[in-house]
């Protein structure tokens, strides 16, 4: 497996010996999991200081639902989510804080109320400034594969080669930021479990994920919670299993501890000291590989 040392402003993040953990914090009213729970910007910040308290390498601010179907907001309301929690949160806690949104202009008044990451879920494709903007501050760039956007991405997504056309389109945006200054080490890629995809596609994605390391930057892989993970269940089981389940949270840290063996650098989660716990295990494991 591939390592990375990513280095920027007071920041360094080893990638590859041990997995990273990216913590979530959605600031919504609607997201598929926890929409509401930390709409409050106290209660954002709380959770955000706790989640780095479990043990997370990353913690990483929406302000904007990105579940399937979702409507999009305006960049004045996202901000008004999103910068009040960046500017308490970074004033607690000391590792990096990403801003999960595909507006630039949100992008940058989260970098400077104290984010240091930009997550991009559009690849570059909502905004054209976006890499130009992750060049100027020189933060690290994640670029996510989509099909379609999320109020259609889910409608019927269709491949005539899964594998190859996700890593076409990433090499696609890797080149895009490049061009725009970004540099190669500062980018990450995320192949965008459940954004366009059906089960049996997240499946092959986390069965194949290593063939992803010929693009040769870090791979972050989401997949907490997700609708295949509690799709398959209720085929199993014959019900239905609410997000925040135990039954989910079982399903997911399996689906981690697979995509780790599978070369994942970073998970993003919703239960960091969960996912700590099972790093602990898959990642002894990645070094008797050999």
């Amino acid at each position: 497996m591939k390592t990375y040392t990513l280095k920027w402003g007071k920041h360094t993040l080893e990638l590859g010996g041990r997995t990273a953990v990216m913590g979530i914090v959605n600031v919504t009213p609607d997201s598929f999991s926890d929409g509401g729970l930390y709409y409050n910007i106290d209660k954002a910040v709380e959770h955000g200081c706790q989640l780095a308290e479990s043990g997370a390498d990353i913690i990483d601010i929406g302000g904007e639902s990105t579940r399937p179907f979702a409507d999009s907001v305006s960049a004045e309301e996202e901000l008004q989510r999103v910068v009040p929690v960046i500017e308490k949160l970074a004033a607690k806690i000391a590792i990096p804080i990403s801003i999960d949104t595909v507006k630039a202009e949100v992008a940058r008044q989260a970098l400077d109320a104290g984010a240091s990451i930009i997550n991009d879920i559009s690849a570059l494709r909502h905004d054209k400034n976006m890499a130009d903007l992750a060049a100027q501050y020189g933060v690290p760039l994640i670029l996510m594969h989509i099909q379609g956007t999320p109020r259609t991405m889910q409608v019927a997504p269709q491949y005539d080669n899964l594998i190859a056309e996700i890593k076409t389109f990433l090499a696609d945006a890797i080149r895009s930021a490049e061009k725009k200054g970004v540099l190669r080490s500062a980018i990450i890629i995320d192949p965008g479990i459940g954004f366009g995809k059906t089960a049996q596609h997240n499946y092959s994605i986390i069965r194949h994920l290593d063939q992803f390391e010929s693009l040769d930057v870090p791979i972050l892989i989401g997949l907490s919670r997700k609708a295949f993970i509690r799709n398959t269940l209720k085929a199993a089981y014959g019900r239905e299993f609410a997000p925040g389940s135990a039954w989910v949270e079982t399903g997911t840290q399996a689906a981690v501890s697979a995509s780790v063996l599978k070369g994942a650098h970073i998970v993003r989660v919703h239960n960091v000291a969960n996912t700590r716990a099972t790093l602990e295990i898959a990642d002894t494991l990645k070094r008797f590989e050999s």
